[in-house]
């Protein structure tokens, strides 16, 4: 099985209004480990950036002035996605982008033509309703070390997506997704890998939270609407008891 890791970073939030794939990281996961491969590539966007995306991800309309554009790396980046299994946060956004990018390159197909594309926000949200679920939420909440992520990058941010993918999918961690340095100063210093322990984390209930517990019981009795008889002895001071 073949999985690909994917992030994008734009010109700006918006496909419709012309913004463009500024970069493109990915990933390669095989049988859910890391293969070593990755894909990375800078993009002229032939287009300012915004404001708020240069300030999130450190990209400049100079630095950007002598990359190259999105047709010339088309070839290989089809080459490395083609016939994968996409995860990606938020998928509609990148594909998005990625799907206007090989319109106006003038490519026949779709992005997720080409590949399964899985979103990994709709699988927080179904998993975690109610709760926050951007990628730094999902970090704290499955003890995935993100402190290195001082700004917004297409590849460092597709290896953090890969150790949060496979903790909600398995539990598996400790992926050591370390990618060469690009050429920019500004880049988060990735080399040493990402790293996370998720030891086992058992939370009791506290005192208050008993007490509410027992007082929602009771009110739900006297409602008619409580399947737990009023002395249960397969729990003492919440806990089960076998």
């Amino acid at each position: 099985m073949r999985l690909v890791v994917l992030d994008t970073e734009t010109t700006g939030l918006s496909v419709e209004k012309g913004h463009r794939v500024v970069e493109i990281g990915c990933v390669e996961l095989v049988e859910r480990r890391p293969s070593g491969r990755h894909f990375q590539r800078y993009l002229n966007p032939d287009r300012s950036m915004d404001a708020g995306a240069s300030e999130v991800t450190g990209l400049t309309d100079e630095f950007l002035s002598d990359k190259p554009r999105f047709a010339e790396v088309l070839g290989p980046f089809v080459e490395f996605v083609r016939g994968a299994e996409l995860i990606i946060h938020n998928a509609a956004f990148d594909v998005g982008f990625l799907n206007a990018e090989l319109v106006r390159a003038g490519w026949p197909e779709r992005l997720d033509q080409m590949c399964q594309v899985t979103d990994t926000l709709a699988m927080a949200r179904e998993r975690y309703p109610g709760q926050r679920n951007s990628l730094d939420a999902l970090c704290k909440r499955l003890d995935v070390n993100n402190q290195h992520r001082t700004l917004h990058g297409a590849l460092l941010d597709a290896e953090i997506l890969a150790e949060v993918y496979l903790a909600m999918t398995s539990g598996q961690g400790a992926l050591e997704l370390a990618a060469p340095m690009a050429d920019r100063s500004r880049q988060p210093k990735v080399g040493q890998g990402i790293r996370s322990t998720r030891p086992l984390r058992i939370e009791k209930a506290d005192e208050a939270e008993l007490e509410r517990h027992a007082m929602q019981l009771a009110a739900m009795r006297r409602a008619g609407a409580c399947l737990w008889p009023e002395a249960d002895d397969r729990f003492h001071d919440g806990q089960a008891v076998a």
